[in-house]
């Protein structure tokens, strides 16, 4: 990984891939059955075949769009694809993947943003694909990198959004005809903020929904199996199905980094758990799962827990 200091303007970070410490991410991310296997198809067909498709009339253009509710796992999930569509080319040669930071381009002068968004993708992009034979480009939170245009208002948004959404339409388009090979792996919380023309371009939009019962429970299991590593007394709270099916009752409505929390919000319920975690037990969890995963008050005239977590609308995984 390069140092930040050696990083051009507007990269975050820069892995040559696969990794071990990139293993887990993959992992991690509990989504319904045939989600990961959709991804890494569409990753891989334009890693390994980019170059033959760019000949299609239809020109492809390496875009995939990861839409959904804050802490759903996207962006673990993008970086986890990265490392396994690098695994699957790796006889082929090494992967690199970038990862971009959206924020750094806004800027108060006039055409700064479009110059600094072209210059990326013209110039810094290129620059990195040529070192190696796949690069997977990340950008989380696109929805301010390609800004909807038709909702955004001259009178209150100055027209350097609007020329830098344009630099990004004609930069992704210069990338999918001179590197085919390139993958834009991209984030949202907010689709509806993000430019049709960009969305247009995906090849792949997938819409990630808060985790029902079961992915709940399985988060749970994944959740303590891990511990248990740790800590191998806890392995009972794994195995314990009906326990795991009533406390992922609880969690309703929760996102995944919510239900994760919930373990370590148990861990902290009692001070003798704290100082020796092989004492947790489910009532631990319960407990912290009726006070919404650690977010407690205290005083009488503050509520005793914390409502959140129920402003989304779950949607139906699509391609």
């Amino acid at each position: 990984m390069a140092t930040p200091s050696a990083l051009p303007p507007g990269v975050l970070s820069l892995h040559v891939l696969p990794a071990d410490h990139h293993d887990k991410d993959w992992d991690a991310i509990v989504v319904p059955k045939g989600v990961k296997e959709r991804l890494l198809s569409q990753a891989l067909l334009t890693l390994k075949h980019g170059r033959k498709l760019s000949q299609l009339a239809g020109l492809p253009h390496g875009l995939i769009v990861l839409a959904g509710p804050p802490g759903t796992g996207k962006t673990t999930l993008a970086r986890g694809l990265a490392q396994v569509a690098a695994l699957a080319l790796a006889r082929e040669g090494a992967t690199t993947l970038v990862e971009i930071n959206p924020h750094a381009f806004p800027s108060d002068m006039l055409g700064e943003s479009q110059r600094n968004i072209m210059r990326l993708l013209q110039d810094t992009v290129p620059e990195i694909a040529a070192r190696r034979p796949h690069t997977v480009v990340l950008i989380d939170e696109v929805e301010s990198f390609a800004v909807r245009r038709t909702s955004a208002s001259f009178e209150t948004n100055p027209v350097d959004v609007h020329r830098a959404t344009d630099a990004v339409m004609l930069g992704v388009d210069t990338i999918a005809r001179s590197l085919p090979a390139v993958l834009f792996v991209t984030t949202t919380n907010f689709i509806d903020a993000i430019d049709e023309a960009f969305l247009s371009r995906a090849d792949l939009v997938m819409h990630f929904a808060l985790p029902d019962a079961d992915t709940i429970a399985q988060i749970l299991r994944h959740s303590l199996a891990e511990l248990a590593v740790q800590w191998p007394q806890l392995r009972p709270l794994h195995d314990a199905s009906a326990e795991i099916a009533e406390l992922a009752a609880l969690c309703t409505g929760w996102n995944g980094r919510q239900v994760r929390k919930l373990v370590l919000a148990a861990l902290a319920q009692r001070l003798e758990v704290a100082r020796d975690p092989a004492l947790l037990t489910f009532a631990d969890l319960r407990e912290a799962a009726r006070k919404r995963g650690g977010v407690e008050w205290s005083g009488d005239a503050a509520p005793p827990y914390h409502d959140h977590g129920h402003d989304h609308k779950p949607r139906r995984i699509r391609s």
